[in-house]
């Protein structure tokens, strides 16, 4: 007989990780403590008022969650990790949240209610801030209570077109899990597990995850229509070409010269030794989204045909397709807070590949019970 497996959500956001794990799991809860998020999660599932928890995660404790899940999710806060952040690592106010989400889980062992499985999901600055101190404390932490752990680096560009790679650190109490080759076995979680001691090693898993069949669509594929899009000014445009270095312009004026086709770029503006400047890329692919708050974060278009250039900003319904949701999931109405929920999120083809992949395998052997279809 099948049955549907369970899971706590924390740093839930508006909800990708749910969406990823699909239908054969039940949310017993979820928590964020950012109204906007809250409100999002809440206008995309019915049975929000159920289980899901707004608020600070420092002020949950035990008897908020409910039942023995099989598995707890948690995507902390990541800035404090990120390359283009300050680095604090899990010192870091942002970052330390992790310690919240930790005392919970150390409450629940405690009570004998520990869940089953692990995966806490960052950027791929968690594998090497401070030196790889904050990875190996993470692993400690895991360790003490009992969890073995292995690291998968993802990149979201295998499944929908925008580079985006992230670390999933899978832990599970078992003594004698699988293991075997993964492509996600990247060098730099090959290098974070060479820095741990000893006895760390000695729990670490190299999980088996298989490879994804290669994505078929590319940037342009989820863009809207011209027509229903608002366009820069000309002069806007221009300004964003002379941003542009020389190793940056002559991608544009290589599509210039060829003359007919049209190609779709995305373009970064970044602080580049003291000075801003504007980045393009024409390989199909977007750049990593992220929350738009500060001059560099939010993501233009850059559209050359014809022999002509104009320029858009990307917009939170297709930044939504490139985190893999459907055109049915609500979003915030304004573009700004969309791009928020959305460049805190997980990719939801990522987390169907890892649940379907490997965490359903683990937990189906665990109980002797295949996965709900």
């Amino acid at each position: 007989m099948s049955r549907r497996f369970t899971f706590y959500e924390f740093f839930a956001g508006g909800g990708m990780a749910r969406l990823g794990l699909g239908g054969g799991w039940q949310c017993l809860f979820a928590n964020d403590f950012d109204p906007l998020k809250a409100a999002t999660y809440r206008a995309n599932f019915e049975d929000a008022a159920g289980h899901f928890r707004e608020g600070d995660i420092w002020r949950l404790t035990p008897d908020d969650l409910p039942g023995v899940a099989d598995l707890a999710w948690a995507s902390s806060p990541c800035q404090d990790f990120s390359l283009a952040g300050a680095r604090a690592g899990l010192a870091g106010g942002r970052s330390s949240a992790f310690f919240g989400f930790w005392k919970l889980i150390e409450g629940l062992a405690n009570e004998n209610r520990a869940p089953k499985v692990i995966v806490i999901e960052n950027v791929t600055g968690l594998l090497t801030s401070h030196g790889g101190a904050d990875f190996e404390a993470l692993c400690s932490a895991l360790a003490a209570q009992g969890y073995r752990f292995g690291a998968l680096e993802i990149d979201a560009g295998l499944f929908t077109p925008q580079s985006r790679a992230r670390i999933f650190v899978v832990a599970v109490r078992d003594p004698s899990p699988a293991e075997g080759p993964s492509p996600f076995h990247t060098r730099g979680v090959r290098a974070a597990h060479d820095r741990l001691p000893p006895a760390l090693k000695k729990v670490w898993v190299w999980w088996p995850l298989a490879a994804q069949p290669r994505r078929n669509t590319d940037l342009a594929a989820v863009l809207e229509p011209d027509a229903a899009c608002l366009w820069r000014a000309p002069a806007q445009t221009a300004a964003l070409l002379d941003l542009m270095d020389d190793r940056n312009r002559a991608k544009v004026d290589l599509l210039f010269r060829g003359g007919g086709g049209r190609h779709v770029g995305a373009v970064f503006r970044r602080i580049r030794a003291g000075r801003q400047r504007a980045e393009v890329r024409f390989d199909g692919m977007a750049g990593c989204l992220r929350t738009p708050g500060g001059g560099s974060s939010r993501q233009l278009l850059l559209l050359i045909e014809n022999g002509e250039a104009k320029s858009r900003w990307l917009t939170a319904r297709e930044g939504a397709r490139l985190m893999g949701l459907a055109d049915h999931y609500r979003l915030p109405r304004a573009q700004s807070p969309g791009l928020k929920v959305i460049g805190d999120g997980v990719v939801v083809p990522v987390v169907r590949h890892l649940a379907a992949g490997l965490l359903e395998s683990l937990l189906a052997a665990k109980d002797g019970k295949p996965a709900a279809a």
